[in-house]
């Protein structure tokens, strides 16, 4: 998949524990778990601005496109 996440990045910058996140925006451990490691097939709006909005960060932050990485990867 062509989008990377680094929701574990920002929030080792931030220095946010999983459940401390989970509990922050509403959401269960096992659900952020599977967001931070790219398994879900999407992310509604209201999850992403209360994530960006408790980490203080940007989407961009967390989204990332890099062009090319399916081929890279393999069929996922």
């Amino acid at each position: 998949m062509p989008v990377i996440v680094n929701l574990d990045v920002m929030m080792a910058k931030r220095k946010v524990s999983s459940k401390a996140l989970a509990a922050a925006i509403g959401i269960t451990e096992a659900n952020l778990s599977l967001l931070k490691r790219g398994k879900v097939k999407g992310v509604r709006f209201a999850t992403l601005e209360a994530i960006c909005q408790h980490l203080r960060c940007q989407p961009g932050d967390i989204l990332i496109y890099e062009e090319g990485q399916q081929e890279a990867m393999g069929d996922e």
